[in-house]
């Protein structure tokens, strides 16, 4: 036995193959040496912290946007036939953070639900009221 060259005694004995277990495909094999995630979710994460959402604005009372829109709802409201599309601009709360989006859609005004205090449209998109940045008729 050469004692310069480790496992000398072991180099040319026959490979072992076990008789109870299937061998491994080499791409098994190769997973097993893949990288350890060892800070598992850490990437989605950062991604999620660098998320930017936007803060809900507040309307201002003396600014005539808020009276625009109520003369439109109020309109609306009495004149429930007339079919007119609307573009309604809305602020939809974050689920994971702080903040949120604002969204802008259009359709068929349906009435207003008292009960959860929402806009409804044909569609069957219900708004909060109080969500509620902007309303216009729509152009088309």
């Amino acid at each position: 036995m050469d004692q310069n060259f480790p496992y000398s005694d072991i180099i040319n004995l026959p490979h072992h193959v076990s008789p109870t277990r299937k061998h491994m495909p080499l791409l098994d094999r190769a997973a097993q040496f893949s990288p350890f995630a060892a800070l598992t979710g850490y990437d989605e994460d950062v991604k999620e912290a660098g998320r930017l959402t936007d803060e809900k604005l507040e309307i201002d009372f003396d600014d005539n946007k808020k009276d625009t829109m109520d003369s439109i709802l109020r309109y609306l409201e009495e004149n429930p036939t007339d079919n007119r599309m609307i573009a309604v601009t809305y602020f939809v709360p974050d689920a994971k953070k702080g903040g949120g989006k604002y969204l802008t859609v259009e359709g068929l005004y349906k009435r207003i639900d008292i009960t959860d205090m929402s806009l409804c449209l044909k569609d069957g998109t219900k708004i909060k009221l109080n969500d509620i940045y902007d309303l216009k008729f729509s152009d088309r």
